[in-house]
């Protein structure tokens, strides 16, 4: 019997159709063998060792990790735990810890306990120069990185998830350790290719709000395993993170904004109502677009959607207020989060505060983020792309501004500013929301979190 491995799939050769294996490998026609996904890698050696049954292994092409740890930081209690709990679990698993609260440490040591050749997987190129320094910095050898202009592949590799999917069917089995950083992001239907191409044995997923609104949170225990280890925010604040207080501040519109608002919003409703669609379903958005762009009357509950929304998410009273806060916290390191780029820019403008959005260069965001970190900014302002992968532990105030109803989006903008400063002190998030509009059930949805309790 012999186990190959063919663009992101796992051959077993040497049987014949109907031989008994395991329920991952089907009988393939055209190539006389069967065959299952690469991720099966571990569970059809397994099978044949428990069967006595001999095979040639040619599948697996990754080294021993010929490096050890040569910055040795002492692991807190609840990162043991969670390293002991995923090596219980033969290697295989999800950690979930809040922002600020040291996963990456935990991948650190997962690389050094199996001493495999490891790549991590990461949203950003952000997030993917942050694992590449702490890579390098904590093992002292080279580390190549798949993403943004850059491939090479060694022992330890780091990429992003788009570039894993395109690559994966070649690099599969060059790793026997696989770290996906933000694992939430594997569920969907293009990364979910890309672990299935994944023959490493061992893999750890990391990620503060693991589940989705789209139910598919539930693919992780096949792609990765089973959550191993969990704490939450409310678990960890005082000891290992920030004390933190969250006020919610409801601003008003203006007597003409209300009405243009009422205005807008009765068009879009009007629409919704005559074509049937409830947005609070998994294809409501999908389904609004489509009948959005087939006459005059849907691109009218289009631009009626937009002007709604501008209204709220970027209301005058808004701005006003967020005046006064950056003036009551002027001694602090503030981030301030909108939905749009365009709120972005406009409080950029009116504050004299540096922007950082998807159109920022790394260069220019990089420089951005250290001035926060030296004190030369006492604020920045950003649309969604800090939500990520941002670690300025200075940082101890966050207004948001506007943001979707997305429970791991607020999540995650709290952790922004819940790192343990030298001095202690308490963190606070400011949530603004438009009201009577549609926005204060979006900030209800959105607060649906223990932390927030």
């Amino acid at each position: 019997m012999q186990l190959r491995f063919r663009h992101g799939t796992l051959e077993i050769g040497g049987v014949t159709a109907g031989a008994k294996l395991p329920t991952s490998c089907a009988w393939d026609e055209r190539t006389l063998c069967y065959r299952a996904p690469a991720s099966a890698y571990a569970e059809v050696v397994l099978w044949l060792l428990r069967a006595g049954q001999p095979f040639e292994d040619t599948a697996r092409a990754y080294p021993d990790l010929d490096a050890t740890l040569v910055v040795q930081k002492e692991p807190r209690p609840y990162q043991r735990e969670a390293l002991s709990a995923w090596n219980a679990r033969m290697g295989r698993g999800v950690v979930v810890l809040p922002t600020g609260a040291g996963k990456s440490l935990v991948a650190v040591q997962a690389i050094a306990a199996k001493n495999r050749s490891a790549l991590v997987v990461a949203p950003t190129l952000d997030l993917v120069r942050q694992w590449y320094d702490l890579l390098r910095t904590s093992f002292g050898v080279e580390v190549a990185i798949i993403g943004g202009g850059d491939y090479g592949v060694l022992p330890l590799t780091v990429t992003t998830y788009d570039s894993a999917y395109l690559h994966m069917e070649h690099l599969g089995n060059r790793f026997g350790l696989v770290v996906f950083d933000e694992c939430h992001h594997l569920p969907s239907e293009a990364y979910t290719l890309a672990a299935q191409a994944c023959l490493a044995p061992f893999r750890l997923g990391l990620s503060a709000t693991p589940e989705r609104p789209d139910g598919r949170h539930a693919l992780l225990d096949a792609l990765i395993g089973t959550v191993v280890y969990r704490k939450d925010i409310v678990e960890m604040t005082g000891q290992y993170l920030a004390e933190y207080d969250v006020e919610t501040i409801a601003v008003e519109l203006s007597p003409q904004e209300q009405e243009t608002y009422a205005e807008a919003r009765a068009v879009y409703t009007s629409f919704l109502r005559q074509h049937g669609i409830r947005m609070n379903e998994p294809d409501g958005w999908t389904q609004f677009v489509i009948r959005a762009s087939r006459g005059l009357e849907g691109r009218c509950a289009m631009d009626a959607y937009l002007a709604q929304r501008r209204l709220a998410f970027g209301a005058p009273s808004k701005l006003e207020y967020l005046e006064k806060l950056l003036s009551r916290h002027r001694d602090d390191r503030a981030i301030l989060f909108t939905q749009d780029n365009a709120t972005a820019y406009e409080i950029a403008r009116r504050f004299l505060v540096p922007v950082i959005t998807h159109q920022t260069k790394v260069k220019e965001r990089s420089e951005i983020l250290s001035g926060l970190r030296s004190g030369a900014y006492g604020a920045i302002v950003t649309s969604k792309v800090l939500n990520e992968g941002v670690d300025v532990p200075e940082a101890n105030v966050a207004v948001v501004l506007s943001g979707s109803g997305s429970v791991r989006e607020h999540v995650q903008r709290l952790g922004r500013v819940l790192r343990r400063k030298a001095g202690g002190g308490r963190a606070v998030l400011y949530e603004l929301v438009a009201g009577e509009t549609s926005e204060a059930h979006v900030s209800r949805r959105r607060r649906e979190h223990i932390a927030y309790r």
